[in-house]
C-alpha cells in the first residue's frame, strides 16, 4: 500500500530531466518516424534534417537511427534503474492529466476571447495532422517552454540585488515568452495569415503551457499540447 502512495505520489510531483525525457519519448520517436514521409516539418524541428544527412537520405537507416536512439534512451533508464519511469500506468497517468489540461486550456483561452472557435484542420490528412501535432508538442515546449522561458528563469534566479521582484519579473517573462510562442506561428513561409484574436488566444494557450510547465514540468506540458493539437486539428473527429 505504501509503494501505492509514493507511486501515485511521484506521478504528481514535478518531473526532473530523466523522467521528462523518458515520458516523451514516444512522441520524439513516432514524429520523426512519420515526418520523414511528409513534405512539411515542424520549424523548431533542427533534428530531421540532420538525422537524414547522417543517413544519407536512406530511409531504413534513418529509421534505424531513430529507433536506436529511443531504444538506446530505454536501455540507459533500465541500467539506471529507472525503468518505472517507464510503466504503462505511468503513460496512462500521463495522458489523463494532459486531456484534463487540454480541456483546461481551451476553456480558459475561449473564455479570454469570448469563446474562439478552435483552430480548424489545415485539410491534410489525419495522419499528418497527428505527425505535425507530435512535433508541435515536443520541439516547441522544447523551444519556448525549456530553453526560452526556462533559461530566462534560471537567469532571474540566478542574478543578485534585482530592484524588482524575482516572481514579478519571472512572470513577465512568462508573458513575453506567451507572445513571443504566438507570434512563432505566423512567421516565416508556412506562418499562419496575421489575426489578433488568433494570436490573443495562443497567447493565453502559450501562458498556460507555462504555467504546466513551471509547475509540473516538461513532459505534461508536451502531452498537453499535443493532445489539444489533435483536439483542434480534428484528427479524432470535427474540431469544431
Amino acid at each position: 500500500m505504501s509503494e501505492e502512495v509514493s507511486e501515485t505520489s511521484e506521478q504528481s510531483s514535478k518531473s526532473d530531466a530523466w523522467t521528462d525525457l523518458g515520458l516523451t519519448l514516444p512522441i520524439f520517436v513516432l514524429y520523426h518516424l512519420g515526418v520523414v514521409f511528409l513534405p512539411m516539418r515542424n520549424a523548431a524541428d533542427m533534428v530531421t534534417s540532420k538525422l537524414t544527412a547522417l543517413a544519407n537520405q536512406s530511409l531504413p537507416l534513418y529509421a534505424s537511427l531513430t529507433v536506436g536512439m529511443g531504444g538506446a534512451y530505454v536501455l540507459l533508464m533500465w541500467f539506471l534503474g529507472q525503468r518505472q519511469v517507464l510503466s504503462a500506468q505511468r503513460f496512462l497517468f500521463l495522458g489523463v492529466e494532459g486531456v484534463a489540461y487540454a480541456f483546461v486550456m481551451r476553456l480558459v483561452g475561449g473564455y479570454a476571447l469570448e469563446a474562439l472557435p478552435l483552430a480548424s484542420s489545415s485539410g491534410d490528412s489525419a495522419w499528418s495532422s497527428l505527425v505535425m501535432s507530435f512535433g508541435a508538442g515536443f520541439y516547441e515546449e522544447l523551444m519556448f517552454r525549456v530553453l526560452l522561458f526556462g533559461g530566462g528563469a534560471w537567469l532571474v534566479r540566478t542574478i543578485e540585488g534585482l530592484s524588482v521582484n524575482g516572481v514579478v519579473l519571472t512572470l513577465i517573462w512568462a508573458v513575453l515568452c506567451a507572445l513571443a510562442f504566438s507570434g512563432w506561428h505566423h512567421t516565416g513561409p508556412s506562418g499562419d495569415p496575421f489575426d489578433a484574436r488568433v494570436f490573443a488566444y495562443r497567447t493565453v494557450c502559450g501562458l498556460v503551457l507555462t504555467a504546466i510547465f513551471y509547475l509540473r514540468g516538461f513532459a505534461p506540458a508536451v502531452w498537453t499540447h499535443v493532445l489539444y493539437d489533435v483536439w483542434a486539428m480534428g484528427v479524432l473527429g470535427d474540431g469544431g
